[in-house]
């Protein structure tokens, strides 16, 4: 595939959102010559993350998170309220970050901070070369894959990491079949500024519809994620900031007393994608191209940053030893390492997402004993928390 005027790469990476950037970044700073594929588009809008705590230590191993953690807020305690309405009601769940020694559980930042930090990083690393532009075509061979962009540069890499979204290019050109399920559920966006300070305390309302998070930013403000019927959500981003802000307050019961919203609203309809595998000749996959489902527990960029994390491990350390970095083998280790954390985070997302949803009373009454544990055993309290900031294999590692 050797074809005149393509450049040569041990990877190439597909796609520029943080987990995208994320992976270029510890490739090139671990010394694999590595190719980043995205177009550099201004990040302008006001959506944020929550890190927790395995990705904040990544992005400090990146030499990242120094320069965001002063414009980020500090996740100290999670509190649950059961906002249902029905019958069966479970208590309210207040989980602090002190209780497992952590000084918090992550912390909170807008996007575009995040995405410029990984940014400027990426522009001081001699081992990356970045093409500003989007992949038109990826075709993989024998021994690379050759990736054309829509200005007809020429790339061949012994790896693609197609980090490129849910409608990834990488992941059909590696012949990999998607499962898609569409939720009867919308996810709004918004950011608020409100006159009580949240004293860094998310607080998750579980609603028939599905959740509604209030999370810190800082100073007076809170960023928060309604996930409702899509008929609703369409309604809520018609709102004035002025009206927005009052259903929000209302929402919150006014516990951050009176809100405002602030800037734009999104509105994203709710799916769950599984692809048929992880990897297939010489693509992996990673962040949403490799797993979406509903936005509970902020687990979506963590996940997709562990996949960051895994495929630098793995590939730095074939390139170190001269292994061809595509092979089944390497791509192999990277399925491996991923499949359990993907799985088992998606199972655990579906289950709390329907058992909100559901009517059925047994459910119901399983929903509520299984928060009810939460409050009364420690040792399962404590486990549940540590175990929403990293997989226990992954800490015990």
């Amino acid at each position: 595939m050797d074809t005149p005027g393509t450049s040569q790469f041990a990877v190439a990476i597909v796609g520029g959102g943080p987990v995208g950037l994320a992976t270029a970044v510890g490739l090139a700073q671990n010394g694999v010559p590595t190719a980043l594929v995205a177009r550099k588009a201004a990040y302008g809008d006001n959506r944020t993350t929550a890190l927790l705590g395995g990705s904040i230590d990544f992005l400090t191993s990146l030499q990242i998170w120094s320069g965001c953690k002063q414009q980020a807020a500090a996740l100290r305690v999670m509190r649950l309220i059961d906002d249902t309405g029905r019958l069966v009601r479970a208590p309210e769940v207040r989980l602090s970050s002190e209780e497992i020694g952590e000084e918090a559980f992550g912390y909170n930042i807008e996007n575009r901070i995040l995405v410029a930090a990984l940014e400027a990083r990426a522009s001081e690393l001699p081992n990356l070369v970045r093409y500003d532009d989007d992949a038109s075509t990826i075709r993989s061979g024998v021994t690379a894959v050759e990736i054309e962009t829509g200005n007809g540069a020429r790339i061949s890499a012994t790896t693609v990491g197609g980090a490129d979204g849910r409608n990834s290019l990488a992941r059909r050109s590696a012949g990999i079949e998607l499962r898609t399920r569409t939720l009867d559920q919308s996810a709004v966006t918004f950011n608020t500024a409100h006159s009580r300070p949240h004293d860094n305390i998310s607080t998750e309302f579980h609603t028939p519809h599905g959740p509604r998070v209030f999370v810190p930013l800082p100073g007076m403000r809170s960023s928060v994620v309604w996930v409702t019927t899509p008929d609703e959500a369409a309604s809520l981003q018609s709102l004035s900031d002025g009206e927005l802000g009052l259903r929000a307050e209302r929402q919150a019961h006014s516990i951050l007393g009176k809100m405002r919203a602030e800037g734009e609203r999104h509105v994203f309809p709710l799916t769950v994608q599984s692809p048929a595998a992880l990897a297939a000749h010489r693509i992996a996959l990673l962040g949403e191209a490799a797993h979406v489902f509903p936005p509970i527990g902020a687990q979506g960029l963590n996940l997709g940053l562990r996949d960051a994390a895994d495929f630098v491990r793995i590939i730095t350390t074939a390139h170190q030893a001269g292994e061809d970095l595509g092979s089944a083998h390497v791509m192999a280790q990277y399925s491996r390492a991923r499949r359990a954390d993907i799985a088992s985070r998606s199972a655990v997302i579906d289950f709390a997402n329907r058992s909100l949803l559901s009517d059925f009373l047994p459910v119901q009454m399983m929903r509520a004993a299984g928060l009810h544990l939460l409050n009364v055993a420690d040792p399962l309290r404590r486990f549940a928390m540590r175990e929403g900031l990293a997989p226990w294999w992954r800490r015990s590692a």
